[in-house]
């Protein structure tokens, strides 16, 4: 598989910091509880995966790949959080804790074998270890790799909801005035759909992909 390089380490976290800059400007004074953002997404990973029992259900792999990354946004923020902000200090910290990620995972009086667990069970105690405010990159990893996705994926896929992100706090959301449901499909669902048009690799990726969805926005109004 593919490996975090630190570039796409520092890349993604100056991004994040960009962008929670864009929401509140004092964001670090404010503190905002990011890992309770972690349990929420997961759950809704979750959702996506299908758990019920009582009812046929078939797991949305993308829309269940774009909650991974959600995740990861708010797992960048609890991050630079914690070190005021300070990018390259958090690129280390996330560079060693891939480097040096362990198999098993020590929470609430249990050791649990990180690769003996399914995919909703890891997704279960991602939410557990959020709740009691820690970060584990290595069940993140875990989690990651369980949703077909290596480093290099996710990595597209951050700058990809990055721009989404971007995209929503120009058009009103935070003001509530943007529209997440067009033409009846969550904006993520277009997402998924405009990203599969373009090359992740082009260096214009990201603002042909902030193009496409304003004009998708502008035909659904």
């Amino acid at each position: 598989m593919s490996t975090l390089v630190y570039e796409q380490a520092k890349t993604m976290l100056e991004l994040q910091s960009k962008m929670n800059s864009k929401v509140a400007t004092d964001w670090v004074a404010q503190r905002f509880p990011y890992l309770r953002a972690v349990t929420i997404e997961a759950a809704e990973a979750i959702e996506h995966h299908g758990w019920k029992w009582w009812k046929k259900q078939e797991c949305d792999m993308p829309q269940l790949q774009m909650e991974i990354v959600d995740i990861w946004h708010f797992i960048l923020s609890q991050l630079l959080l914690e070190l005021d902000d300070n990018v390259d200090a958090a690129a280390d910290s996330l560079m060693n804790s891939v480097q040096h990620s362990d198999d098993t995972l020590k929470f609430d009086g249990n050791t649990y074998a990180l690769n003996k667990l399914n995919l909703l069970e890891k997704l279960e105690l991602l939410i557990g270890v959020s709740v009691a405010n820690r970060i584990e990159i290595a069940l993140f990893t875990q989690i990651m790799l369980d949703c077909d996705m290596n480093w290099t994926q996710l990595y597209q896929q951050y700058v990809s909801k990055n721009v989404l992100n971007f995209f929503r706090q120009d058009h009103g959301y935070k003001e509530g005035t943007y529209r997440k449901l067009w033409n009846s499909k969550e904006d993520n669902e277009h997402l998924v759909e405009l990203m599969a048009e373009l090359d992740p690799n082009n260096a214009e990726f990201a603002s042909e992909l902030y193009s496409k969805l304003s004009a998708r926005y502008q035909q659904t109004a």
